[in-house]
């Protein structure tokens, strides 16, 4: 195969560059620090979005030369969150003035630094000298765009639909923020879909078995296609999604061994083995009770989870910890990346077999390679496929009685939201646990499970009660799910996938080619439907 380079360098958000840019990259915009007073400035910033950091300096001003000609230092600046600028004296270091400021993508800004009318008062102040452009979504606070961005997301819901946003974000969705994996707690449209597909895994487990059971099968037949499955699955993962062959042949030395199939060949087959092994113990029933014995064993694994958390002895690093290390919790645990879950990888899988950018170096500067498919985390995704199996035996069992099963939905939704309530007392960075994509912690499990129950009754409503849609033409990729998740991730680099773009600073030019890209594997997936071809293993 021809290796295509990426046409399109990734831009570094981990700090800032001191220097004049002619032509801005995304995300970025134009300081200009001018300095009235008689002695040098040292500007120092920190990101809104980094919890307990250090500030990190951005450079140094120099003094005034001659009365009303003031210093002048032009920096380039993030625009992706509020940041806080720290002024500061030398030789003495004192603290002049500290300014949050939101700077818009593309925009030119002053921020004087003088004295009033009291010498000993320093005011600093930001003026625009050239205002930002429209392409970021300013119109409304950053926080209630991605409010309106995952309604949007939640009125599409279904594993088809989960599959299709996968691939637009894998592809870069326009180089937006908020379609970027969040660097450590809370949440981004990008941090909803993998768990929302491993629900809905654990749902089509249930259809899928009891559809086959019915048909005559043998639990044992079953189990040994669950086990290829899952073989089959891991081996996809690791051969052909995770190597990237245009840096030289597979070679063991750097083969990464987590990865987004990995995980769900995992998931599967622990749940897969459950329904299967729990199903001939029982006969139907209650959809709880029923399956106790299955439940004993989740609850067990998350217990295992909780204990491996929280006591574990980490080195170097304090018991329990769940931070990102790096300049985070003022940057007294540098190395402590992850805590426990960072360290069982690296002593199971070795450093160089694990995701070695992991989004933490976004915002937190860290420098470990970090894995957030990694060996801990995997309990907690067979938590979230056992409650996604949860929702299929509740379909199974109150099979057309639309209100009971809805009315169950409902239910899990508002206990698995309660619970989630509990462990992050309603907080970002503030609760026991917090949610955490990176460490996929059990808040992070209960909220998206959460989200999920209410999600799938407003799709059981409109697809299965109301047949107002039929899910077209989300519904294809769906068929050929492994084909478009595997082939989505080969042929990136390749037309009509991607293509060189006039301005590659542009999110609009990068969010019509990754809308491109994505509609493309949805027609292929069609085709593909119409003629009776699917890929299945």
């Amino acid at each position: 195969a021809v290796c295509v380079a990426p046409l399109t360098a990734e831009i570094s958000t981990s700090g800032f560059s001191r220097h004049k840019h002619s032509i801005l990259k995304m995300d970025e915009a134009v300081l200009t620090i001018k300095n009235e007073l008689d002695t040098e400035l040292v500007v120092s910033w920190m990101s809104e979005r980094c919890y307990q950091c250090l500030y990190q300096q951005l450079g140094l001003v120099p003094a005034v030369t001659s009365p009303g000609q003031p210093s002048s230092v032009d920096f380039v600046v993030n625009t992706q969150h509020e940041i806080t600028l720290q002024i500061n004296s030398t030789p003495v270091t004192l603290d002049l003035c500290t300014v949050p400021f939101h700077f818009g993508e593309h925009g030119n800004y002053s921020l004087w630094v003088k004295n009033l009318n009291d010498s000993s008062v320093v005011n600093c102040s930001v003026v625009t000298d050239a205002d930002p452009i429209n392409s970021y979504i300013r119109e409304c606070h950053t926080h209630k765009c991605i409010h309106k961005l995952v309604n949007v997301t939640f009125s599409l819901f279904s594993v088809s639909i989960s599959l299709v946003i996968m691939v637009f974000v894998n592809y870069g969705g326009g180089r937006y923020w908020f379609f970027r994996h969040e660097s450590w707690n809370g949440l981004t449209v990008a941090d909803l879909v993998f768990p929302w597909f491993v629900f809905i895994m654990g749902t089509s487990i249930a259809l899928s078995i009891n559809s086959q059971l019915c048909a005559g099968s043998t639990r044992c037949s079953l189990l040994r296609k669950v086990v290829w499955r899952s073989l089959q699955l891991f081996i996809i993962g690791v051969l052909i999604i995770n190597p990237n062959y245009c840096q030289g042949p597979l070679s063991w030395d750097n083969l990464r061994i987590p990865g987004v199939l990995q995980r769900l060949a995992w998931s599967y087959l622990v749940v897969a083995c459950l329904d299967l092994l729990v199903g001939a113990w029982w006969s139907p029933g209650i959809d709880i009770l029923l399956y106790w014995p299955a439940w004993l064993c989740v609850l067990l694994l998350e217990i295992i989870w909780l204990c491996l958390t929280f006591l574990l002895p980490v080195p170097g690093c304090p018991t329990g910890y769940l931070g990102p290390g790096g300049i985070g919790d003022m940057g007294l645990y540098v190395n402590c990346t992850g805590g426990a879950a960072g360290f069982i990888d690296h002593w199971l899988l070795g450093e160089n077999h694990i995701y070695q950018t992991p989004s933490s170096r976004v915002i937190y500067a860290t420098h470990m390679p970090y894995d957030p498919e990694g060996v801990l985390g995997s309990i907690n995704s067979i938590v979230m496929a056992f409650l996604g199996l949860q929702a299929g035996k509740i379909i199974l069992h109150y099979r057309d009685l639309h209100t009971s099963i809805m009315s169950r939905f409902l239910i899990w939704g508002l206990l698995l939201g309660a619970i989630s309530a509990v462990l992050t007392k309603c907080s970002t960075d503030q609760g026991f646990i917090p949610v955490n994509k990176n460490l996929w912690s059990l808040s992070y499990v209960t909220t998206l499970a959460c989200f999920a129950f209410v999600l799938l009754v407003l799709v059981y409503y409109t697809v299965d009660v109301k047949k107002w849609w039929s899910g077209a033409p989300f519904y294809y990729p769906g068929m050929n799910s492994i084909l478009v998740y595997v082939g989505h991730e080969v042929f990136e680099e390749y037309f009509p996938f991607r293509w060189h773009m006039v301005n590659s600073q542009s999110h609009a030019e990068h969010l019509t080619q990754n809308l491109v890209a994505t509609s493309c594997w949805v027609f292929i997936s069609y085709v593909l439907y119409r003629k009776k071809i699917f890929w299945k293993i």
